[in-house]
C-alpha cells in the first residue's frame, strides 16, 4: 500500500513544475523493477505497476512457455504451464502476481530518488530551453568554485566552466564574483547540458560593442571583420552605408566614452577601430594602424601583400612580437610582409636593374655587388 499523499504530491508537482504525473510514474515503475530484483534476488521478468486509484503497487512476474527450459527464472515448461491452465501453448506468457510485502520502504526510497532525479532533469531541460536564445550573446554568471586555473560558474541554474583558454591573461576572479561572459554554444550531451563560454574570443568584444553602440545594434553601422589577441589588442574594421554617420566615431563615442568603457571591461586591452574600405591596398594600409604606410603591393593570386613603412615606423607597424602585423593580416585576410621603406626601395631598385639587364641580355654582377653595399 502506498500513502495516497504520494499521488497527491505528484499532482502538485504537475501543477507547479509543469511535469506530467505520468512522467514520474513511468520512470518510477522502471526503477522499481530493478529495486525489486535487488531486494528479492530473483531475476524473473517482472512488471511493476503503480495503481493510483487503489494507492497500491502491483508486481507481476512473467515466464515464457517453452518445450525445454534453459532459464528457470524467465521460462516455464509446457508441462508445468498446463498444470496452471490447459490453454497454454509454447510461446505463451504465464503471469503471476507476486507479493509486494516488505517492499514498501524500498519503494518509498526509490520513489524519492526518482522524483528528485526527474526534477533535476526537467529543470535542466527548461534551463537549456531558456538559454538556447542566449547563444552568441553576453550574459552574467557567478563564480562558484575553482579547480586550478579553471573557474566553475553558475549560469541560469546550470554549471559551466571557464578554462584558462577562455579567460583573458589579466582576468583575476574570486568566489562569488559576477563575471560577464560570451555564450558561444549550448549543446546537449550524454552527461547533461554543456555550455561553452568565453571571455577571450573575438565574439566577446563584438557583443560588448553591441551593448555600448546603439548604431551597431540597430544596423546603422556594421563590423566587417575583427581580429583579437585577448588581453593585448583587438582590431575592428567598421563600416556604414549612411553617409551622415561616422562609423569610427560611433564606436569611439563622445570623448571616447564608448570605447573606454569596453577597454575598462577588458582590463586595458588596446582597441584599434579601423574604417573598412573596399580598396584592398587602402584597407591593408589602414589595418596596420597606428603605423603610417608608405606603399602597398599585392599579389592577388597568392593573396599576399608587401608593405613599406617609413623606417622610423617599422617597429610600430610590426608591433611587439609581430602582434600588430599579425592582427592586420587576420583582419584583412591577406598575408602581409612589412619592410622599412629604405629596404623596400632598395629591393625594388635591384629588381628593376635585374629586369633591365635581362632585357639587354647581360647582368653586371659587379654593379649589383656594389649596389648591395650601399
Amino acid at each position: 500500500m502506498i500513502n495516497k499523499d504520494f499521488f497527491l504530491a505528484l499532482e502538485d508537482l504537475e501543477r507547479t513544475k509543469g511535469i506530467q504525473k505520468s512522467v514520474f510514474i513511468t520512470a518510477l515503475e522502471t526503477a522499481l523493477v530493478n529495486a525489486y530484483r535487488r531486494h528479492t534476488g530473483i531475476q524473473k521478468a517482472i512488471d511493476v505497476r503503480l495503481v493510483p486509484e487503489r494507492n497500491t503497487i502491483k508486481i507481476v512476474a512473467y515466464q515464457t512457455v517453452v518445450e525445454e527450459v534453459e532459464d528457470r527464472e524467465t521460462q516455464i515448461s509446457l508441462e508445468d504451464a498446463r498444470i496452471i491452465s490447459k490453454k497454454y501453448k509454447v510461446g505463451d506468457i504465464v503471469s503471476e502476481e507476486v507479493s509486494s510485502k516488505d517492499f514498501g520502504r524500498i519503494a518509498a526510497q526509490t520513489a524519492k530518488q526518482i522524483i528528485l532525479q526527474k526534477l533535476r532533469e526537467q529543470e535542466s531541460i527548461k534551463a537549456i530551453e531558456d538559454l538556447v536564445d542566449c547563444e552568441n550573446t553576453i550574459m552574467t554568471c557567478v563564480a562558484r568554485r575553482m579547480e586550478g586555473s579553471t573557474i566553475f560558474v553558475e549560469i541560469n541554474k546550470l554549471e559551466a566552466q571557464l578554462s584558462q583558454a577562455d579567460l583573458m591573461p589579466n582576468d583575476k576572479f574570486k568566489l562569488g564574483d559576477r563575471i560577464k561572459v560570451y555564450v558561444k554554444k549550448i549543446r546537449a550531451t550524454q552527461r547533461g547540458p554543456q555550455i561553452l563560454l568565453t571571455r577571450s574570443g573575438a565574439g566577446f568584444v563584438k557583443k560588448l560593442f553591441e551593448l555600448e553602440v546603439p548604431e551597431l545594434s540597430s544596423g546603422v553601422v556594421t563590423i566587417k571583420s575583427i581580429a583579437r589577441e585577448a588581453g593585448y589588442r583587438t582590431k575592428i574594421a567598421v563600416a556604414t552605408d549612411n553617409t551622415d554617420v561616422d562609423p569610427v566615431g560611433a564606436f569611439v563615442g563622445n570623448r571616447g566614452m564608448r570605447v573606454n568603457s569596453i577597454v575598462s571591461e577588458l582590463g586595458g586591452e588596446k582597441i584599434d577601430i579601423i574604417p573598412w574600405c573596399e580598396d584592398t591596398l587602402e584597407f591593408i594600409a589602414r589595418a596596420l594602424n597606428p603605423a603610417k604606410v608608405a606603399m602597398v603591393q599585392v599579389n592577388d593570386n597568392e593573396k599576399t601583400a608587401k608593405v613599406a613603412v617609413p623606417d622610423e615606423q617599422l617597429s610600430l607597424a610590426i608591433g611587439r612580437d609581430g602582434q600588430n602585423a599579425r592582427l592586420a593580416a587576420r583582419l584583412t585576410g591577406w598575408k602581409i610582409d612589412v619592410k622599412a621603406y629604405s629596404l623596400f626601395a632598395k629591393a625594388m631598385q635591384e629588381e628593376e636593374i635585374k629586369e633591365q639587364s635581362a632585357e639587354n641580355g647581360t647582368i653586371d654582377d659587379v654593379f649589383l655587388d656594389e649596389l648591395a653595399d650601399i
